[in-house]
């Protein structure tokens, strides 16, 4: 079987029998795209031809791989190949293919992920910056909120729909990553800001964030071919706000799941429920969070553990002397 066969195959089985998203077939056939391309000019073009060496020589290729503004591809990115080949591999060692078996291609070691969250008195000055008192500014408070206190992902975000919402419950379903669905939960900050904006709306659009003119400019700041926002919307949203309050990270709708994630694990949240609540399939990826929250940890008893209490001095009782 050729290569680019086997991945149609592979593709095709992710939609159908997996039940995977369009996102994902899209990022698993850019990856696989590019492997069988560089494996044609290394004239292997079937299954067969795939072994240790080839993929050896194929993570070199990636490691060296550059753009147009020299920048190298990311440990991460070069290892996000590695993930799609080796899932092609196992589906096609599942069908019995006479082909280099998945167990045998190991990931790259990379070093700790970085999580970037904002501390509490960042948050307050970020969600300080909107104005209530126009349409977007109340849009763009309702959208931090409810980033902040469900963890939802950018996409879920943009993807909500307003008779998908309970306001009065504080909670609503979203589908995540795989097709699954979990439940999320609104603050009551949360609830409050999307009431105020969802009862300000004069539009119909069952979108419940949507595109409105720059207040200032009179003109539409954004995609005038859809109401809904983007996940690139939401992104310049965040980004301009965070700017504005003068926080130096580099703040995304990610930060605010990070700090979502972290907020809750350093209040004593159980590491499971909030994998749970951040749609994870695997408890390793929440692991993560715990070089932050271990650290915050350290920090507690440094600054408390072993501290002598001052002692007190009596007065002289001179009736005593």
């Amino acid at each position: 079987m050729t290569i680019t066969e086997s991945i149609d195959l592979f593709l095709q089985n992710l939609e159908l029998e997996k039940g995977r998203s369009l996102k994902t077939l899209e990022s698993y056939g850019h990856y696989l795209s590019r492997f069988a391309a560089w494996a044609e000019e290394q004239s292997i073009t079937n299954v067969d031809g795939i072994n240790e060496e080839l993929i050896l020589q194929f993570r070199q290729y990636l490691n060296r791989l550059t753009f147009q503004n020299d920048q190298p591809l990311s440990k991460a990115t070069q290892n996000y190949h590695i993930i799609a080949l080796r899932s092609w591999l196992r589906f096609l060692n599942r069908r019995g293919e006479n082909t280099l078996s998945a167990e045998r291609v190991d990931l790259a070691k990379i070093g700790d992920r970085q999580i970037q969250f904002l501390e509490a008195e960042e948050l307050d000055r970020l969600l300080a910056q909107p104005n209530p008192g126009h349409i977007s500014g109340l849009r763009d408070l309702a959208i931090m909120h409810t980033l902040f206190s469900t963890g939802l992902r950018v996409s879920e975000l943009c993807a909500l729909d307003r008779d998908k919402i309970n306001l009065e419950r504080g909670e609503f379903s979203v589908i995540g990553k795989g097709r699954k669905e979990r439940i999320v939960f609104l603050s009551e900050d949360a609830t409050n800001w999307l009431n105020q904006y969802i009862a300000a709306r004069s539009d119909d659009d069952n979108a419940v964030f949507v595109r409105y003119k720059d207040p200032v400019k009179d003109e539409d700041i954004f995609d005038e071919h859809s109401k809904r926002l983007t996940p690139r919307s939401v992104e310049r949203i965040v980004k301009a706000h965070a700017k504005k309050a003068g926080i130096v990270k580099d703040v995304t709708p990610h930060t605010l799941r990070h700090s979502f994630a972290t907020d809750l694990l350093m209040n004593g949240a159980n590491i499971r429920d909030v994998q749970s609540m951040l749609g994870h399939s695997s408890l390793n990826t929440t692991q993560i969070y715990t070089h932050v929250t271990n650290q915050h940890l350290k920090d507690v008893h440094t600054a408390f553990h072993g501290k002598k209490k001052a002692e007190s001095v009596p007065e002289s009782d001179n009736a005593t002397e």
